[in-house]
């Protein structure tokens, strides 16, 4: 593979579209089938961690990546196929024809997106939440990189089970020494922060900040600093939005503000109750979100108060935590120089023809 860049046979993989702490995503070729998707490959973690750890890892990663292939949503990424090629874990993708929320900031020179495309991500993002949580997932990593808006306006989320995977591993618990950050600062909730227990309503937090920082051009707290930000989550009520965009919508910065609410009780029930909210809004719509009627009947919690609870201390491993990136400071992909230097070397081992151990028959090229 290091040669042809042929990961099982089948999948040729043409060029570098992304890369993250925990692999890359590269625009490829099914030669089986002569579409194009995309490839996402998981970093090796290294000979330094116990052979019991790296089997949990690869098991938790095929258990999540089946379980990502079986949502089927048009809010949702397709997932075609999984799998592992000389040590390097991989899940083959739709390709999507589109730019992430980070991207189209970007685009807007950072300003703040259109208040009825705001709107209307929000509507198309919280019904896949909603159908995803319905069957037991929770994302646990959403953020404007994660969430793509495609050519014709569709609204698609992206990673779902790689975040879950290193939740339930314990990654968290050791960060320093994985060097692998669970969650991106500027959008993890209270409960992430201090290792509570996460359930959906964490995703709807991380909603609130995505959707304010789409709606104001920043996050909630948007400091340079990791610690800052995690105590600013934990600790400090958000600005409320209409103070930075007076235009916004008034019962859009209340249904932010019920999101970004530290107690997850004071929170949305729901992804549903959610969308339902949104209705509220329909004279700034541009359009209604997809997959069938909004949920009826559904009763609205009251908005977060003031108080707030005892707070805990921040975790010993928030300490060296670095901010990572955000979609106000999240600039243009870099491709390396050496076009050979990703998935080569010590990312992959000399390619021999067999079984995998994985399940997955070898499909030569065409």
């Amino acid at each position: 593979m290091a040669d042809t860049r042929l990961i099982q046979g089948r999948y040729q993989l043409l060029d570098l579209i992304g890369r993250g702490g925990m692999g890359e995503v590269w625009r490829a070729r099914d030669e089986s089938l002569g579409r194009q998707v995309a490839v996402k490959c998981l970093k090796p973690m290294g000979r330094q961690h116990e052979p019991s750890y790296l089997r949990v890892l690869r098991e938790r990663f095929r258990r999540e990546a089946r379980v990502a292939a079986s949502l089927q949503h048009r809010g949702i990424t397709v997932v075609h196929d999984f799998g592992e090629s000389e040590g390097v874990l991989y899940l083959v993708m739709e390709l999507l024809d589109g730019r992430n929320l980070s991207q189209l900031l970007e685009d807007n020179r950072q300003h703040p997106l259109p208040v009825p495309e705001v709107i209307e991500i929000a509507a198309q993002v919280g019904a896949a939440l909603d159908y995803t949580h319905r069957q037991g997932i929770v994302h646990r990593d959403l953020k404007p990189a994660n969430i793509v808006r495609l050519a014709d306006g569709t609204v698609k989320i992206c990673d779902f089970g790689i975040a879950r995977l290193a939740h339930d591993i314990g990654f968290s618990t050791r960060l320093t020494g994985t060097g692998i950050a669970m969650g991106t600062p500027h959008y993890m909730s209270p409960e992430q922060i201090g290792s509570g227990n996460v359930d959906h309503r964490s995703d709807l937090y991380s909603l609130g900040c995505v959707l304010y920082e789409i709606a104001t051009g920043a996050p909630p707290f948007d400091m340079d600093d990791a610690w800052a930000v995690l105590v600013g989550h934990r600790d400090t009520p958000p600005r409320p939005p209409r103070e930075i965009r007076p235009e916004l919508p008034c019962p859009f910065e209340t249904v932010v503000l019920d999101l970004l609410a530290k107690d997850p009780g004071d929170r949305p029930e729901d992804a549903a109750a959610f969308v339902q909210r949104l209705a509220e809004l329909t004279p700034y719509r541009m359009a209604t979100p997809p997959g069938g009627t909004l949920p009826e009947g559904r009763p609205w919690p009251a908005r977060a108060s003031a108080r707030l609870p005892e707070p805990p201390r921040l975790p010993g491993w928030a300490r060296n935590m670095t901010t990572g990136s955000k979609a106000a400071g999240t600039g243009p992909l870099q491709t390396p120089p050496d076009p050979s230097a990703a998935l080569t070397g010590a990312w992959t081992g000399r390619r021999e023809d067999g079984p995998t151990g994985t399940g997955i028959r070898r499909i030569p090229p065409q």
